[in-house]
C-alpha cells in the first residue's frame, strides 16, 4: 500500500468518527443542543425536548442553573375529604310527627298518658348544664332545653352536647329580653337571631319557641315566632321557680306536688339548686309512674 493510500484511509476513518460523536456539530459552533424536531418527538412520546423541559435546574445550557418556581403541593384525597366533612352542615335531629289537633300552643300535652316533659331555660354555667344531661342520661331521662342564642355565642358546643344525649332543643329568644314588649320587628330579629345560631350549631332551627320572660305568647309573638319557621309555642303548666333558688329538698316538693300526667314543668340549667333535686325529682316521677320525654315525644 502506497503512502498516499494510507493518508486517505486516516482521513476517512478520522470522519467517520467525529460524525459518529456528534463532533462536526461542535466544528460548527453549535455550542448547545439543537432543538429536537417535533416530528421525533411526536414520534417516540418518550424523548424530552431540552427547550421545553420540565426540570427547574435547566436553563439551556448557559451556565449554572438558578431554581425556578416549584407547582403548589396538592391537596391529598384524605385531606380534601376531611375538609369537605368539617364544612358540610350537620344532620338535623329527627323528630316524631306531632298527634293531630296539636295547639299552636302547648301548655301541657295529654293527661291520659303516663308522660311529662322537664324542659330547661339553657344558658349559664356549662359545668352545671353539663352536670344536669349526665343525670337525666343515667337515669334515662329525655329533657328540652330551650336554648337562648346569646348562651349558644358563648358554649356553642352545648348544642350539640344536648342533641347528642338524646334531648330535645327549642328557642326562647337570643337576649331573653321582654319580648311582649317588643315591636313586632323586634320580636322577630329576637327569634330570628337565636334561630339562625341553631340553624348554624345543629342543621335546624328546632320545632319549639318559647317566650322570654313570659309563660304565654301574645298573639304578636305568635305571629312573629311563625313568620320566623316556628309553628308551635311552648308553655307551660308547672313553674317551680327554681330561679330563686331554693333548697333541693324545696324544689323537689314544688314539683312533685304539681306535676301529673302531661305536664311541662319549666326548670332553669344554671342553678345549682336544680342539679341538686334532679336526682329526687327522677325518682319521684317514677315512683308516680311518669316517664320524662321530650316535648315532642309528649305530643306525638
Amino acid at each position: 500500500m502506497t503512502a498516499d493510500r494510507r493518508t486517505v484511509l486516516r482521513t476517512t476513518a478520522k470522519l467517520a468518527a467525529l460524525t459518529a460523536t456528534g463532533g462536526l456539530l461542535a466544528a460548527c459552533g453549535t455550542g448547545v443542543p439543537r432543538r429536537a424536531d417535533p416530528g421525533a418527538l411526536a414520534a417516540h412520546p418518550g424523548t424530552v425536548d431540552p427547550q421545553h423541559t420540565t426540570d427547574p435546574a435547566w436553563n439551556g445550557g448557559e451556565g449554572p442553573a438558578s431554581p425556578g418556581p416549584t407547582a403548589p403541593p396538592q391537596p391529598t384525597a384524605e385531606a380534601t375529604a376531611a375538609a369537605t366533612q368539617s364544612s358540610a352542615p350537620p344532620t338535623p335531629p329527627p323528630l316524631p310527627p306531632l298527634a293531630p289537633g296539636t295547639p299552636v300552643e302547648v301548655v301541657n300535652g295529654p293527661r291520659t298518658g303516663k308522660n311529662v316533659a322537664l324542659t330547661f331555660h339553657g344558658s349559664g354555667d356549662p359545668k352545671l348544664a353539663t352536670a344536669l344531661l349526665e343525670i337525666a342520661e343515667q337515669r334515662g331521662a329525655k329533657l328540652t332545653v330551650m336554648t337562648v342564642g346569646s348562651w349558644l355565642d358563648q358554649q356553642p358546643q352545648m348544642a350539640r352536647r344536648i342533641l347528642d344525649g338524646g334531648h330535645e332543643l327549642g328557642n326562647h329568644t337570643q337576649n331573653h329580653l321582654n319580648i311582649s314588649a317588643m315591636t313586632p320587628d323586634q320580636a322577630r330579629a329576637e327569634i330570628a337571631q337565636c334561630a339562625d345560631r341553631l340553624q348554624r350549631l345543629t342543621g335546624s332551627i328546632g320545632r319549639w319557641f318559647r317566650p322570654s320572660a313570659a309563660q304565654y305568647a301574645t298573639p304578636m309573638v305568635r305571629e312573629q315566632a311563625r313568620a320566623v319557621g316556628y309553628e308551635h309555642v311552648l308553655s307551660f303548666d308547672v313553674d317551680p321557680r327554681d330561679y330563686n333558688d331554693p333548697s333541693a329538698a324545696e324544689l323537689q316538693r314544688r314539683v312533685l306536688s304539681s306535676v301529673r300526667g302531661g305536664s311541662v314543668v319549666a326548670l332553669h340549667m344554671g342553678h345549682q339548686c336544680t342539679v341538686d333535686a334532679l336526682p329526687a325529682i327522677l325518682d319521684g316521677l317514677a315512683k308516680a309512674g311518669l316517664s320524662p320525654v321530650t316535648a315532642s315525644q309528649l305530643c306525638a
